[in-house]
């Protein structure tokens, strides 16, 4: 069930990501995405992280690894909670630069996994991909 939600989660907010920087902060959008995000930080917090740094990563990047994943939570969280307030509470606040921010984090933090998935052969996508799809990887 964790891993299930935690896929799901993190798909469904990675979609919305992309759709508020096409499309900017609408206000469906902005929505679900908060929902999404803060449900997968909730998980994340209560359960633990699904990832771990894998047998082959070593030194400096291994030790790394796990603070690496909880900031990548906490833009998620900060990020999802911002645009929840704005929402709620209005405001001055740009929010469409703000999710580009997280984009961009977000897309460091992909190119990572997939390094470790091709370089260190870890199956490191494995871990957050639909098992349907384990075959094209």
């Amino acid at each position: 069930m964790r891993r299930t939600a935690t896929i799901t989660l993190h798909w469904t907010s990675f979609v919305l990501l992309i759709l508020l920087v096409a499309a900017g902060p609408l206000p469906g959008l902005v929505w679900a995405f908060g929902i999404s995000g803060l449900a997968m930080c909730v998980c994340a917090v209560l359960a633990g992280l699904l990832n771990g740094p894998g047998p082959k990563l070593e030194g400096g990047l291994r030790r790394a690894h796990p603070w690496l994943s909880w900031a990548m939570y906490v833009g998620l969280g900060g990020v999802a909670g911002l645009g929840l307030w704005v929402q709620l509470r209005g405001g001055d606040i740009a929010l469409a630069p703000i999710y580009f921010y997280l984009m961009s984090a977000s897309a460091l933090h992909a190119i990572f996994h997939l390094w470790r998935h091709t370089a260190l052969g870890d199956g490191a996508l494995r871990r957050i991909t639909p098992t349907a799809i384990h075959g094209v990887l």
